[in-house]
């Protein structure tokens, strides 16, 4: 996707979530804050987006999200178990509507045979609960996994922003 398709994506998302009154946070790892930048690229985001946590080491998953030692220890930093976490933490955290989380190795070097480079886990936290998402991009090379994690991450809020929208009489 272009920079110009993830720009729509992203005015999409602010204009839902100003339609429906719901608050954004994002919690970011390999993407190192791309998502956060693609909301607030938008003009008027600063009424539906909070903050982005960038969190890029396991001692900032745990300072500033509190994700456990344990889950780190037992799982890895890319993992379903550490994305939810995230994406939990930065919603109770930011106290906003919707939280989604992204952590995944963007290569060039990184990977493993059980984690390999171009695994990237989505966190999504809201009112509905802490949904996950799993993609496995293969070796596109770096820049390519994170815009496409970019791609991937506001499409889950597009979808939950869509979920969580306050229901109208007679729908």
């Amino acid at each position: 996707m272009t920079e110009d398709g993830i720009l729509a994506q992203a005015r999409r998302i602010v204009e839902l979530a100003r339609q429906h009154g719901l608050t954004l946070a994002t919690a970011e790892s390999c993407t190192g804050g791309l998502v956060a930048a693609a909301l607030t690229a938008i003009e008027g985001s600063s009424v539906v987006f909070d903050r982005g946590f960038v969190t890029y080491s396991n001692g900032a998953k745990q300072d500033l999200l509190g994700v456990s030692g344990e889950s780190l220890a037992t799982h890895g930093a890319v993992s379903q178990a550490v994305a939810l976490e995230m994406a939990g933490e930065a919603r109770a955290r930011a106290k906003v509507d919707i939280a989604l989380s992204v952590t995944g190795i963007a290569g060039p070097g990184g990977g493993t045979e059980a984690k390999p480079v171009g695994l990237v886990h989505f966190g999504l936290a809201s009112e509905r609960g802490v949904e996950h998402r799993e993609m496995r991009f293969g070796a596109l090379g770096r820049d390519a996994i994170r815009r496409e994690s970019v791609r991937v991450a506001l499409e889950f809020i597009e979808t939950a922003l869509l979920q969580n929208a306050p229901r109208q009489v007679g729908d």
